[in-house]
């Protein structure tokens, strides 16, 4: 198969220089597939009735018969446009445009999990309100407070006291953003679970600890990891999460709680670097099976339509 890899990596055409870019190249390409690293922001789209095209380079990238959208939290507008452009083409793609615009829009991703059913953290999300007394109120102190935009642990601060939450969401209004306010969840001790779901399957988990007291546990953060195994409830929980985002790959992010497993996030270009490197498990090799099982099958499905 002909195969591109939807990165942001920097560096010459097909010199990857992400670690989840790299190992799915090499596996791949060990598997006998052509790839191509594509950088989505130089990716240009050809809108034309009933012949819609991606250019990339000055060439046409309607060759391929499956992509890896790898789209950052920076450009996902952006980057799930071009995805939707592929799907316009008839190529398969791992993760739909829709999908991915689901899992990066905490407002709507929260909507979703608690329509499915999903143990979440209670949650608050607002935009320029002046009821900051009744919000602090609804959730309860501490809190966490976070920026609707934030990724990675950052625009993420933990407000103790009345007035410490009050003047943390004062000063989000003035910059202008909707903020997400959400229950401390005080047994989880910073500490959260990371699960890697491939195919309607959970193939990899570890736990992340933050250091030095701090409450984000997040590993761009400076956490550590160790494997773990899930529960039966909680691998059933993880599951309904990424089904509820229409994500068969993802990397869903939990904390245990004295009411059962919540679910944080679900990530749609979860990092593999981290997940790899403490579980030991060839995470990249299952994707890579995963999409030859499927792409073949989407062709086939075309063919016979045809």
């Amino acid at each position: 198969m002909k195969i591109a890899i939807l990165s942001q990596g920097k560096g010459p055409l097909n010199k990857a220089g992400i670690y989840s870019t790299r190992r799915l190249k090499e596996v791949a390409e060990a598997r006998g597939h052509e790839v191509k690293i594509v950088d989505v922001r130089r990716c240009y789209l050809v809108i034309e009735q009933g012949q819609p095209e991606v250019r990339y380079e000055g060439e046409s990238l309607g060759n391929f018969d499956a992509i890896i959208p790898r789209i950052t939290p920076t450009i996902t507008k952006y980057g799930s446009a071009v995805v939707r452009q592929f799907e316009m083409m008839g190529i398969y793609t791992l993760s739909s445009s829709i999908a991915i615009v689901r899992s990066r829009d905490k407002l709507r991703s929260t909507q979703l999990f608690n329509k499915a059913g999903v143990g979440i953290p209670k949650t608050i999300i607002a935009r320029d309100t002046f009821e900051v007394d009744d919000l602090i109120e609804q959730i309860g102190l501490p809190m966490i407070i976070k920026l609707v935009s934030g990724t990675h642990g950052n625009g993420v601060v933990l407000a103790e006291t009345k007035k410490a939450a009050k003047s943390v969401v004062q000063a989000f209004y003035v910059s202008g953003t909707s903020i997400l306010l959400q229950e401390f969840i005080e047994e989880a001790s910073g500490t959260d679970i990371r699960a890697f779901v491939v195919g309607g399957k959970v193939v990899a988990s570890y736990m992340r600890k933050s250091l030095d007291d701090d409450f984000r546990s997040n590993i761009h953060q400076g956490g550590t990891g160790t494997p773990i195994r899930l529960t039966d409830e909680e691998k059933k929980v993880v599951l309904k999460a990424a089904k509820s985002m229409g994500l068969a790959v993802c990397g869903v992010d939990l904390i245990r709680s004295n009411r059962g497993p919540l679910v944080l996030e679900v990530n749609s270009s979860p990092g593999l670097e981290g997940i790899e490197g403490v579980t030991n498990r060839d995470i990249a090799s299952k994707i890579i099976e995963y999409i030859e099982l499927n792409a073949k099958r989407r062709n086939k499905k075309d063919r016979v339509g045809a």
